[in-house]
């Protein structure tokens, strides 16, 4: 056996069938069948279409609002704060130290809210804070630090 007299299997092999190429090819329709869109050249189906039915995007009705301008915050209380304090023993939590220590993500906006109790002094940092959570984290002697 020699590579020049390598050849596939008998039967093995099909050519495609030509469509489209005059009678020899299946008769006059090219394989598409007889009229309609489908059949004609340059057709493209709508996205959605389902046949002449109403598609299922124009038989649900639109509802809602979605307001591009509002800031949607990742809420953080006081009692989520007092357990990463004692985690981290860190004099300071800003929002790398809680991206982290995975309780919110990189791309968040962080508000602090005043549910639970704060009994470490620490310096918090976020995007806002409550007037509850300001207050609690200031009368135990640390600094709320609001930042953009």
């Amino acid at each position: 056996m020699k590579l020049h007299t390598l050849k596939p299997a008998e039967g093995s092999v099909k050519n495609n069938k030509r469509l489209g190429r005059g009678q020899g090819s299946g008769g006059s329709t090219a394989g598409r069948g007889h009229k309609g869109a489908q059949s004609r050249s340059g057709y493209s189906k709508k996205f959605g279409f389902e046949g002449g039915q109403m598609p299922l995007q124009r038989r649900i009705p639109k509802f809602g609002f979605k307001n591009n301008n509002k800031i949607y915050f990742k809420a953080i209380n006081l009692d989520a704060l007092e357990e990463l304090a004692q985690k981290t023993k860190a004099p300071a939590i800003t929002i790398q130290v809680m991206v982290d220590n995975g309780i919110v993500g990189k791309k968040d906006s962080v508000k602090i809210l005043g549910r639970g109790e704060l009994k470490s002094k620490v310096s918090v940092e976020a995007h806002a804070f409550s007037t509850t959570a300001t207050k609690a984290i200031e009368n135990v002697g640390g600094t709320a630090t609001t930042v953009k």
